[in-house]
This record gives C-alpha cells, structure tokens and sequence, in this order.
C-alpha cells in the first residue's frame, strides 16, 4: 500500500485515512473467505469513520438553547444539511453508514456500469436532490480503480448544478487517483487506502475483488 509519502512523490491528491480501526477493518473486509455480511458490516463501520474525517470542516454556528442546568450559545452545522450521492451500485453499501451519521442528509443515485471491453462508463440512472448546487456533496464508491464512473458521476452533477463536492472511497489505485485527480482538481478524494496497481481487468491490485459482488453475494 501506498504512504502520504508515496502519494506527495508521484503528484497525488489524495486523504489517506489511516485511523488503526478504519486499516484493521480493512484488512477483514479483504479477505476472501469473508461472508457477504460480515463483508457488509464492516464497509458499514468503516464508512462511519470516513464520514467523520470527510466532514471535519462542516461549518458551524451558535445558537442558544437551553440546557436542564441553565441557557447556554451552543454550535450548531451551519447552512443546508449535505446530501450523500451514491455511484450504483456498490456505492450503496456506504451509504447507511454515512446516514448512521448524518441522517438528516439527502440522497442521490448515479447508476454507471463499466464497458467489459472498453472499461468506460455507462450511464443508466440518475435521479439526485433537486438542490445540489446548494448543498455540500458527497460521493461514495467503495472502489476507485480507473476512475472511469467516479469521473463521469462528478461530471454529471456538476453538469447538473452541484459545485461543492468530495469523493470518499474505500480503496483506491494510483492510476485512478490521477486520472480523477486530472479530471475533477477541484474535487478532493478521501480514501483508507492507495494499493499497488491495476491489472488488465481493471481491478485495483491487491484490493479486495468487485465490492458490489461482494457487498450482495452475486458472485
């Protein structure tokens, strides 16, 4: 797996998430002999923790209420409540996670499906808050290999109003980081680990397989 180090030295932007409890629930998410839900559990938990580091800098304002003691000024999350934006379909496995934490947020859909030949996106759904580009947005995908549906999802909100998004992945490849990184600058890519590389399948190496498959038991 790639370091802070490794990713400053090859002009990678990325968060590297490195809490000892996201890297161990990690490590059990891949391994192979892992059942569909306790795969599903542990990409549940592991998404909570991401959701706090992609979240850390929400703004705040103070607002008086009252306490069973006395009045007090108390913070606040500022503004409209963000809105989770899941790439399908394994996107959905992070999402109660996130929602777990903030379940106040709203919820989008982007369906992609990657080509088996030309490994590009392919668009078959889309359906998001009609708001976006008032709300911070937040797009999950467990997988960040090519790059390919992340860029293309970005792309679609952006070019359906939203202007303030994050990328938060649970895996990610250097090839796919800086494609996205290329495409969507103004993007930042939150993930708990950057692996070796990709293989000709486009399949992030070591990884931990096809998380959709993974995530619902269809292969």
């Amino acid at each position: 797996m790639l370091t802070d180090k490794d990713l400053t030295e090859r002009g990678l932007k990325a968060t590297l998430v490195q809490h000892p409890l996201v890297q161990h629930k990690l490590t059990l998410m891949r391994q192979s002999e892992q059942s569909s839900s306790a795969f599903r559990a542990l990409l549940r938990e592991i998404s909570w923790l991401l959701c706090f580091e992609v979240t850390r800098d929400l703004p705040l304002e103070m607002r008086d209420i009252e306490t069973p003691v006395e009045p007090m000024s108390a913070p606040v999350l500022k503004g409209r409540k963000l809105a989770f934006i899941s790439i399908l379909r394994a996107g959905n496995g992070m999402l109660d996670g996130m929602l777990d934490v903030i379940p106040s947020a709203r919820v989008g859909h982007v369906g992609l499906y990657r080509d088996p030949d030309t490994l590009e996106a392919v668009e078959y759904y889309y359906k998001v808050p009609g708001d976006i580009g008032e709300r911070l947005i937040v797009c999950v995908d467990p997988m960040l290999a090519t790059a390919n549906s992340a860029i293309a999802a970005v792309q679609r909100l952006k070019n359906g109003g939203a202007k303030d998004m994050r990328f938060v992945c649970l895996i990610s490849a250097p090839e796919g980081i800086k494609a996205f990184n290329e495409a969507h600058p103004d993007v930042p890519v939150v993930t708990a680990a950057v692996d070796s590389h990709l293989n000709d399948h486009g399949y992030i190496v070591p990884g931990l397989g096809d998380a959709g498959d993974r995530i619902f038991g269809t292969k």
